[in-house]
């Protein structure tokens, strides 16, 4: 993290020995320790936190997409009820248009029977 090698650490101590002192230095160290292990916590904790969130973010998306493909599923659900709706009134339609025809052709079709729409043709001569 900040590329401290043997070297470096070594002329730290000596400098750090020199300025504080031998009666001071192992009480230094010890809460240099304190300090650097509570860094060192909070650094893990931190990096936990953000991995936490993204797999949380991760998830969220995925609930999305999924959410996103059932509004879909549910969209084509009211279309094909509403494809039913319009059959059953075009069925009915068709049934009262069938039916209205019918009542129109039993008024009017009975007495076309008694009229020779062909009047040339006799009944009697054979078709040739």
């Amino acid at each position: 993290m900040f590329d401290i090698g043997f070297w470096e650490l070594a002329i730290i101590g000596v400098v750090t020995l020199i300025v504080v002192g031998p009666e001071r230095m192992p009480g230094l160290a010890r809460t240099a320790g304190k300090w650097f292990g509570r860094i060192s916590r909070f650094i893990s904790s931190v990096k936990s936190d953000i991995d936490r969130e993204l797999k949380a973010d991760e998830m969220k998306k995925a609930m999305e997409k999924h959410t996103q493909g059932t509004g879909l599923h549910e969209i084509i659900e009211e279309t094909k009820a509403d494809m039913a709706d319009i059959k059953q009134s075009t069925d009915e339609m068709v049934t009262a248009t069938n039916e209205a025809a019918l009542e129109a052709e039993n008024s009017t079709g009975d007495d076309t029977s008694d009229y020779d729409l062909n009047p040339s043709l006799n009944k009697d001569e054979p078709r040739t």
